[in-house]
């Protein structure tokens, strides 16, 4: 049996798996996928405060998805993860790798030896100094990675490598005729708002905004004096897009416009900025994924507010479905929150 591997997306409202096979090829095979949700509090903002909590909810997800391999590779992608422009002298990776303490100090609000750096190279160059490498630096406070791995560890799994979010959405929603041109991918998620500006499928600019699709729902909770569920049931049901018959939905929908107009000023905001930077390569598009971004109406409001045409991202176009993947489809519909998890798996392949 080929080898394969797990994406694993922890999120505070649930995890979610998917196992993929020959990731290496232009068409992988999607072999099996699961969720399960989390109890309130298990993960906070994208990091895991319950580490033995989330071993147990994995446990019983490995169970029920029948899984054939422990080995996992996790994502991280929350406020206290930054990407941003690096340029350094020419040498090979690993040089580049050891010497980004020194490059990058006065880039971080924390000190290096507190972080986990990385560096992602898009292209060379040349400054007055000579040739250089220009890329995007990947930093993270090492807390807020080694939760989620002792989570994992604590399940019996083995975590192979840690991937930065908005490099596996690039890679799973821009495959095929998605892959050429500049787009802005927007995922919408839990408690974060991933922006990555890609062009030709290579990851230019990346931003993570830390709200989601969880802020509209306590907004709507505190504020109408509800519970979690019944907002979570008003914000579905109502959107964006639905014009109110009652006094009470009349409010509901004046706080869902008022919480997702800032999170849509915000993204256009962060858009700009790209556009601002001098960048050659203008955004011609915007693909939406995270199960925040299925609120009613949201498409269509980015669309206006960003002037450029938005489509729904998807997971599934350009990967074959194995048979056990296609029964959980038809049992369980269509997820498309899985697209985080296989965009993980397939950069074992990179």
């Amino acid at each position: 049996m080929a080898k394969t591997i797990v994406g694993l997306d922890i999120s505070a409202n649930g995890i979610r798996a998917a196992e993929l096979g020959a990731a290496s090829k232009s068409r992988p095979e999607l072999l099996r996928y699961h969720s399960l949700p989390l109890p309130p509090g298990a993960v906070n903002r994208g990091e895991v405060a319950e580490p033995a909590t989330v071993a147990t909810v994995l446990k019983q997800l490995w169970s029920a998805g029948g899984f054939s391999t422990k080995n996992v590779v996790l994502g991280i992608g929350n406020s206290r993860v930054l990407a941003r422009d690096l340029s350094v002298p020419k040498a090979p990776l690993n040089r580049i790798r050891e010497s980004l303490p020194f490059h990058v100090q006065e880039m971080l609000p924390f000190p290096t030896e507190d972080a986990l750096l990385d560096f992602y190279p898009i292209s060379e160059g040349v400054d007055a100094n000579g040739p250089v490498i220009n890329g995007l630096l990947v930093a993270a406070l090492k807390e807020a990675v080694l939760g989620n791995v002792k989570a994992v560890q604590l399940a019996g799994l083995n975590p192979v490598a840690v991937d930065l979010i908005p490099f596996a959405l690039s890679r799973i929603l821009l495959r095929g005729s998605q892959l050429s041109g500049t787009s802005a991918m927007i995922d919408v998620g839990a408690t974060t708002t991933t922006v990555v500006v890609s062009s030709d499928g290579v990851p230019r600019f990346v931003r993570i905004i830390p709200t989601g699709g969880d802020d509209l729902t306590h907004a709507l909770s505190s504020r109408m004096g509800v519970s979690m569920e019944v907002a979570e049931r008003a914000k579905r049901a109502l959107g964006l897009a639905t014009a109110p018959t009652t006094a009470e939905e009349n409010a509901a929908v004046g706080i869902i416009f008022e919480t997702t107009g800032e999170l849509i000023t915000s993204l256009r905001n962060t858009l700009t900025y790209f556009a601002s930077t001098g960048a050659s390569n203008t955004i011609e598009r915007v693909v939406l994924s995270g199960g925040g971004s299925a609120l009613g109406g949201f498409g269509a409001a980015v669309s206006e507010y960003t002037r450029l045409p938005v489509s729904a991202g998807d997971p599934f176009g350009n990967i074959a479905i194995g048979r056990q993947a296609d029964k959980a489809m038809k049992e369980r519909g269509v997820d498309s929150s899985m697209t985080v998890a296989i965009g993980l798996a397939l950069g074992t392949a990179a």
